[in-house]
């Protein structure tokens, strides 16, 4: 091994190695003898290229590719180092910030864990229906009002415009009187229907007001059972906020606060629905920190009822969504207390 690597060397050196060589080995008895190396190769006569005897044409990329090959020194380390030579050092990832992960500054938790839950009784099957106490705190209705975005007073103020320009002022408030109406008239004819007055409610004539939202959310009264409170007030005693409540049920078996509204316009999905999937998360954390009830929600359900008579679209929250929307509330909520 030893003697190879001082070949080798003495090969680097042109002419040394073939000098030597000649005069011990190379005598007449062998006069083209020589002697090989795995880097290098000398005689007296230079031999032909053996590549040239190949038909090329036939083998053109393959010898292309044998005669072309280089092998590299590189190591892992190498091309680090080069790397870093020519494009410097490789920035560390960072993960995008996802836009509206603000968290509240006064969080509260949606469920109350220090509420004690009281055990299913017989005597449970009246819905609750407490009355709204007006001075424990502005309520969620006046708080989202006084906190749209101004992308959402922008629209809302363009909507208004137009309808004045197509009514008239007089005309249009009495469209919007009508719209309240309706809506109230609706959900007097739901309390009547959960509170087994079916036949008062029904029995209002083909003309009334409501008949077409009832016949829309017909498909979605099949769904509902055990219904808790109807058109009940909460309050939240730690955030100190209120609301009244539609309808606290079981929509499929899992418990939701459920909001009836009504619209002129298809809402068929949850987005088109605006501030009021914040309207229900904060009436789920009211009810579960108000001492009036002995349960707890979450879940909640927005029902789109159409006067037309079209199939309503139900958009139920799970758990997850409602912990989203309860952030979002929680941040309209310090907003409205910061303006005020």
């Amino acid at each position: 091994f030893v003697r190879m690597q001082f070949l080798q060397i003495l090969s680097r050196k042109l002419g040394i190695l073939e000098a030597l060589f000649q005069k011990a080995f190379c005598q007449k008895q062998f006069p083209y003898t020589c002697l090989s190396t795995s880097a290098w190769v000398y005689s007296k006569k230079k031999k032909g290229n053996s590549y040239e005897e190949v038909d090329q044409e036939k083998y053109k990329n393959l010898v292309h590719s044998v005669t072309s090959y280089k092998t590299s020194a590189q190591t892992p380390e190498t091309i680090l180092e080069e790397d870093n030579l020519l494009y410097g050092p490789p920035a560390k990832h960072r993960p995008p910030i996802k836009a509206g992960t603000k968290t509240p500054k006064n969080w509260v938790p949606l469920i109350n864990p220090s509420k004690r839950i009281l055990p299913v009784s017989s005597d449970s099957n009246v819905p609750v229906k407490i009355a709204l106490q007006r001075t424990n705190g502005p309520s969620v209705t006046r708080i989202l009002q006084q906190t749209l975005s101004p992308q959402q007073v922008f629209y809302l103020e363009r909507w208004k415009q137009k309808m004045i320009e197509k009514l008239g002022k007089e005309e249009f408030e009495e469209y919007t009187k009508n719209l309240l109406l309706q809506g109230e008239l609706f959900h007097s004819a739901l309390e009547s229907i959960f509170l087994s007055e079916e036949t008062a409610a029904r029995d209002q004539g083909e003309d009334d007001v409501v008949a077409g939202y009832l016949s829309s959310v017909e498909h979605v009264l099949e769904d509902i059972s055990e219904v808790k409170a109807l058109e009940s007030g909460v309050h939240h005693e730690t955030l100190q906020y209120l609301g009244l409540v539609d309808c606290v049920a079981k929509y499929r078996g899992q418990l939701c606060v459920i909001d009836w509204k009504t619209s002129e316009k298809p809402k068929p999905f949850l987005q088109n629905t605006y501030d009021n999937p914040l309207q229900v998360a904060a009436y789920i954390g009211a009810i579960n920190h108000d001492a009036n009830y002995d349960f707890q929600v979450r879940c909640g359900l927005i029902v789109v009822a159409y006067k037309d008579g079209s199939p309503a679209h139900p958009h139920f929250m799970d758990p997850d969504l409602c912990s989203q929307y309860w952030n979002k509330w929680l941040l309209r909520l310090e907003e409205y207390r910061d303006k005020n």
